[in-house]
């Protein structure tokens, strides 16, 4: 008789990568103090950057150190920014000013302002009480803490259809847009409407994702605003004539 052969268990390595478990609330592995210094630093560490799952919103994971996202978006606004400026001005000067006005005014101090105006309602309006109850998915009532880095990457993630929209569909059809007929009124008020209206759905959802906040419902009312706005505009107000001049002042009068 022989006895049974018995292959060995398989490695866990050889079907998964390691995942890393979720982090709720509080850390006390690294405070707010010190997840700032960390995120810099990985953003000048470029073989740090994950990439490939800067896209991904890890379920129960609040927020990450890995400035990724970040950095592909300025790529592509930089980008952005050098297409537009070779298109409609030669000066380097100008070029360099439109590549400013894009990524630390357009972007990151946009980021920052909406993260801030989130982490306050959030902190003081939304966040359930920690008096007794539970929260939404059976969370005690004032368990979890708001993180600022949260959301500004909530901010940076909503920032991506807003570029998409505004600064490369609008910029293939200005032609379209900027004509004097009803249509180019519809198509351009209609880009800005569905620009911001994934923006505060994107915010929406982020916000929502996290089970220590109520009412997070109140952060789509802009959209029955945007929506209000656009239907009066299609009586005669083309946005992209009067937007496009004052935020990309290198295209000139159009």
């Amino acid at each position: 008789m022989y006895a049974p052969r018995t292959s060995p268990p398989p490695m866990r390595s050889a079907f998964a990568p390691h995942i890393a478990p979720p982090r709720h609330g509080s850390r006390s592995d690294s405070g707010s103090g010190s997840r700032l210094p960390l995120f810099f630093r990985r953003m000048i560490k470029f073989p740090q950057m994950d990439f490939e799952v800067c896209c991904i919103q890890t379920k129960n994971t609040w927020s990450r150190d890995h400035p990724s996202f970040i950095v592909l978006l300025t790529s592509f606004l930089t980008l952005t920014s050098l297409a537009l400026g070779l298109a409609y001005t030669p000066e380097f000067a100008s070029i360099m000013r439109l590549m400013f006005s894009l990524v630390f005014l357009h972007f990151l101090l946009t980021s920052v302002m909406f993260a801030l105006a989130g982490y306050i309602m959030c902190r003081n309006f939304l966040k359930v009480p920690g008096t007794g109850g539970l929260g939404r998915a059976g969370v005690v009532a004032g368990e979890g803490e708001m993180e600022f880095m949260y959301c500004l990457e909530i901010g940076v993630g909503a920032f991506f259809p807003v570029w998409v929209f505004l600064y490369v569909i609008q910029f293939l059809t200005m032609p379209v847009l900027t004509g004097d007929y009803w249509i180019s009124i519809f198509l351009g008020n209609s880009l800005y409407l569905v620009a911001f209206s994934f923006y505060c759905v994107i915010t929406f959802l982020g916000y929502n994702a996290l089970p220590f906040l109520r009412h997070t419902e109140v952060m789509l009312f802009p959209v029955f605003v945007l929506v209000v706005l656009w239907v009066v505009g299609l009586f005669g107000i083309n946005l992209t004539k009067h937007i496009v001049p004052i935020l990309l002042p290198v295209m000139g009068k159009i």
